[in-house]
């Protein structure tokens, strides 16, 4: 599926909420369930796939058969990008992948209070509070696809160092403000 970046819309706020319906009946009890990603930050362009995170205490207490259930298979895919120059253990990265069998998602299911659980967070907060980035972040993800249709591999390889950029300020930001993680959505 070749890439595109679409102008923000409203539906994948309304498209998130029937989602999270969905994985609150298959997530386990105590679990945090976030809109991240592009979709989840008003007038960024965006991929039009609705990326969820699903903050769960262990990843051992997640049933596939309970997501199964409620139209999300889970894939292979099981650790996040490391930003360059960190060393982080393999338990910082690691997660569970869902894919919806409906409306485009990917579920992107990690451990409270781990590198790569804070992170999506973190970056969704900073760019909802600085549009600025926001809008320069929209026209390379603009730009990257224009370059690289249909070439993921391209396209990932620029956007993840970017993004790693974006979020060193995003740390300054947060110790700045006091951000703490949210709740949930």
């Amino acid at each position: 599926m070749p890439i595109e970046i679409l102008p923000p819309r409203q539906s994948w706020v309304d498209d998130f909420k029937s989602l999270k319906q969905a994985l609150l009946r298959a997530a386990p009890s105590g679990a945090a369930i976030h809109h991240i990603g592009s979709t989840a930050v008003p007038g960024l362009p965006a991929k039009d796939i609705i990326d969820i995170q699903v903050s769960v205490d262990a990843l051992d207490l997640v049933d596939d058969a309970s997501f199964e259930r409620e139209g999300f298979k889970r894939r292979a895919f099981a650790t996040d990008h490391c930003p360059p120059g960190l060393d982080l253990a393999e338990g910082e990265l690691r997660k569970l992948f869902f894919k919806s069998t409906g409306r485009l998602a990917n579920i992107h299911i990690r451990e409270k209070g781990r590198f790569n659980q804070r992170y999506p967070l973190l970056c969704r907060d900073f760019l909802r509070a600085h549009p600025t980035a926001a809008a320069a972040y929209g026209l390379i993800k603009q730009r990257l696809a224009g370059y690289f249709p249909d070439n993921v591999d391209a396209y990932y390889d620029i956007k993840d160092p970017v993004f790693d950029i974006i979020v060193e300020g995003a740390y300054d930001w947060a110790k700045l403000i006091g951000w703490s993680e949210p709740p949930g959505d």
